[in-house]
């Protein structure tokens, strides 16, 4: 056999496995989502909320109010959500993925805001019935704070929600508290 040959022969097998493996790949089909996923249903839609902040050392207190747009991103397995609102520190406007971790089996957050605030770590939650909590450990001026955020399903159209931090003495400190509805 001479040269060419050889190439043509090594190029005919190399697009014969190529086309096999194509096939192969078309024949799996694309994941779809699981149960978890279709628990975060609940919060699509758009949502407003009304809270207090807590006199903390990472903001000042007052109340907060925020409306919020929860859409299925592409695919099904997470929530993009967008937000915008007023408090004391003033207008904010934040943006954030919910889903669920099939690696880990834990619910997920992740989002930023326009006061800076990129987190380092995604936080993961659990659900119980209709209580929703979510921990992170991150850190805040400079130090690293755990946090949890508990959500409690009130109805089809209503929650209630309490953000709290981890103090030096083991004791939880709530920073914020409020209720959610949903836009009919």
């Amino acid at each position: 056999m001479n040269r060419v040959m050889v190439q043509r022969t090594a190029i005919l097998a190399g697009a014969a496995f190529v086309l096999a493996g194509s096939s192969a790949i078309r024949a799996q089909e694309a994941p779809k989502p699981g149960p978890e996923h279709k628990k975060l249903e609940y919060y699509v839609g758009k949502w407003s909320s009304e809270s207090e902040v807590k006199a903390n050392p990472m903001m000042p207190s007052g109340k907060y109010s925020s409306k919020d747009d929860c859409a299925w991103f592409q695919g099904g397995f997470a929530l993009q959500c967008r937000s915008e609102g007023a408090g004391p520190m003033g207008p904010m406007k934040s943006a954030y993925f919910l889903g669920y971790s099939n690696e880990d089996k834990v619910y997920t957050y992740y989002g930023v805001d326009n006061t800076g605030m990129v987190p380092t770590t995604v936080s993961k939650g659990t659900v119980q019935g209709d209580t929703w909590v979510y921990t992170d450990e991150s850190k805040m001026g400079g130090k690293l704070v755990k946090s949890r955020y508990t959500i409690k399903q009130l109805s089809p159209s209503a929650y209630s929600f309490k953000w709290e931090t981890l103090g030096n003495a083991g004791a939880w400190s709530t920073v914020l508290e409020g209720k959610s509805t949903k836009a009919q």
